[in-house]
């Protein structure tokens, strides 16, 4: 190689790295060291929180980009890692993510804008907004009408709780197709499922239906329309939601992996869906967004809401969820905070902001693991002295001899739920409610998890077989948990044959997880999910006759469109894209 290139090479590289990073004050250089060196979950380990490097290892992260609130102003920016490793591109904090579902509090300010402007009203009817298309109202909606305030806190009643993304090069579908369900959309039709303003139920259709109504009303495509009235008053200059993005940013966007650090097709997906999925964004513009809010609340800025509005955003619209027009709300010992999670695929945000206290943070990552924004939104909050934050317990663990892995491990049923003990490695696994959480020992039988609250302790009978353990949250006995031995004997609820063998088939357990559906499938003969889950195990095991024998069965529109949603989702993870296409093409899906 060259050696002018190599150095003109190297200074790109340090130039780059310069770019990403700001110089702050040393007190504030201090405190990013401590929140650097600060992450933990629900409790410390052994005394010692995690380093940010190390955690972006253990959970295979890529990149990641923060920006910390505090009395109503960026204190500090910061990116960590990379954009794209192959291309040696490095996170900075103009580095532009798609973190997801944050997008629909955006979208929110975007609607209530309208509202405050007098071309909307909260509760009316949608039908009289929206003009190109008009929602179909059934007997399940009981002649309630929906309004643009149950859009904005999910209580419409209405489906489809989220969307996958397409692929970049692929044909998109309209907003009314998707709307519909109609090909090449690869979601079901939104519709309702139960009838309004009777209780909480995350739903990106409906958020759909409001992007279709901001266009309908401000006679604008969608993304003009936020960056003109929401983006850009805000001072979010690198944000928007032009899906796809356009190609003069494509340098400045991340590109998005999976949970074992592989990098997601196509590098990003797009997403027709902006209002539930499509903004592209920064932790930087996202503090803007926090901190206009939290001046609004207060009578102090006018950018986009006033306070009245501001305050809709940030109150509960119904008494016993946290869900409020447009956000979250959380109370934590007194103090109120707003906030929204997020995650597309590859992709995944947060922002958190307290409503009163002028304090807040954003972090994105570009993974499908998004475990570490949670240990980094707590060290941030403790190291800033966050009012109702609470510190952390510390828990001491010791090491078990793994002559007793064997004995622990399997299968369990607590609360008629399977759960399941696994091994990876040298460390014990939890698996329960679609989460796997590493599991620490206090003496040999009892065990916690980071990820749930409750402390267990197996129970070893007489002749030394785990029967199961017991749970314990806050000095209060929960329902314990039987060892399953014969998963014909197994007493749990409808539903639960076919979640925990679609779990076995996301880990490409395939042997275990056809035992599981056609047990399943004796127990529960009307549950249509456990066949298509059977199908998709035959598909990937290649026992491709009887995949399509059982695809077959599912004769309805509906039933197709699931059927093609779960195998494109397959598809983005790296299941046989081959056999999936074959599948699809032989289905005429």
């Amino acid at each position: 190689m060259n050696r002018l290139f190599i150095i003109i090479t190297i200074l790109q590289g340090l130039t780059q790295t310069v770019a990403a990073q700001t110089i702050y004050s040393a007190e504030i250089e201090a405190q990013i060291k401590k929140v650097e060196n600060n992450l933990f979950s629900r409790v410390i380990i052994n005394d010692k929180g995690y380093n940010i490097s190390e955690r972006m290892a253990f959970y295979k992260v890529k990149g990641l980009s923060i920006a910390v609130v505090k009395d109503n102003k960026i204190e500090w920016a910061k990116g960590y890692g990379f954009a794209d490793e192959k291309e040696k591109r490095l996170v900075t904090t103009a580095t532009l993510f798609e973190p997801g579902s944050i997008s629909k509090s955006l979208n929110a300010l975007g609607a209530l804008k309208l509202v405050q402007e007098n071309k909307m009203e909260l509760d009316k009817d949608i039908n009289t907004y929206l003009k190109s298309w008009q929602f179909p109202y059934d007997s399940i909606s009981k002649g309630k009408k929906i309004t643009l305030a149950n859009l904005l806190s999910h209580t419409a009643g209405i489906g489809v709780h989220g969307f996958l993304g397409y692929d970049r090069n692929t044909k998109l579908p309209s907003l009314i197709e998707i709307l519909d369900g109609r090909s090449p959309s690869i979601s079901p039709a939104i519709r309702s499922f139960t009838e309004p303003n009777v209780a909480f139920e995350y739903s990106g259709g409906g958020t759909t239906i409001s992007q279709l109504m901001i266009e309908d009303i401000s006679k604008q495509p969608y993304h003009l329309f936020m960056q003109q009235n929401v983006l850009t008053p805000l001072g979010m200059t690198n944000s928007f939601y032009n899906q796809p993005p356009t190609k003069d940013k494509l340098k400045q966007l991340a590109t998005g992996y999976d949970k074992d650090g592989n990098e997601i097709e196509g590098k990003f997906h797009v997403y027709p869906t902006q209002a539930a999925a499509g903004l592209w964004t920064t932790p930087t513009d996202l503090a803007k967004y926090m901190i206009d809010i939290q001046l609004s609340i207060k009578g102090k800025s006018n950018k986009v809401l006033n306070k009245d509005f501001a305050q809709l955003h940030t109150n509960r619209f119904l008494k016993d969820a946290d869900v409020t027009l447009g956000s979250f709300k959380q109370d934590r010992n007194g103090e109120a905070y707003f906030f929204h999670d997020a995650g597309n695929d590859g992709f995944r945000g947060l922002y958190f902001g307290s409503i009163e206290g002028g304090n807040g943070v954003a972090i994105v990552v570009n993974s499908d693991v998004g475990d570490i924004i949670y240990e980094l939104l707590n060290s941030v909050a403790i190291v800033y002295n966050w009012k109702g934050w609470d510190k952390p317990k510390n828990v001491q663990t010791i090491t078990i001899d793994k002559s007793l892995y064997n004995k622990y491990k399997g299968l369990y049923v607590v609360d008629s739920s399977f759960i399941e003990i696994t091994q990876e490695k040298d460390e014990l696994y939890y698996y329960a409610q679609g989460q796997k959480a590493k599991m620490y020992f206090t003496t040999i039988v009892d065990f916690m998890n980071i990820e749930f609250a409750s402390e267990k302790t197996f129970v070893i009978n007489k002749s030394g077989a785990v029967e199961g353990f017991t749970k314990r949250l806050k000095g209060d006995t929960l329902p314990p948990a039987k060892k399953v031995y014969d998963i014909e004997m197994a007493n749990v609820k409808k539903g639960q044959y076919s979640q925990f063998g679609w779990h076995l088939l996301e880990n490409k357990r395939f042997n275990e997880a056809i035992q599981f559906m056609q047990t399943g499938k004796i127990k529960n003969p009307s549950d249509i999910a456990l066949s298509r889950n059977l199908a998709h195990c035959y598909l990937f095991k290649n026992e491709y006759k009887k995949a399509i024998e059982t695809y077959v069965t599912f004769n309805s529109k509906e039933d197709k469109l699931t059927l093609k949603e779960e195998l494109l989702y397959l598809k983005t993870k790296r299941f046989d894209k081959e056999l999936i296409e074959k599948a699809i093409k032989a289905l005429h899906l």
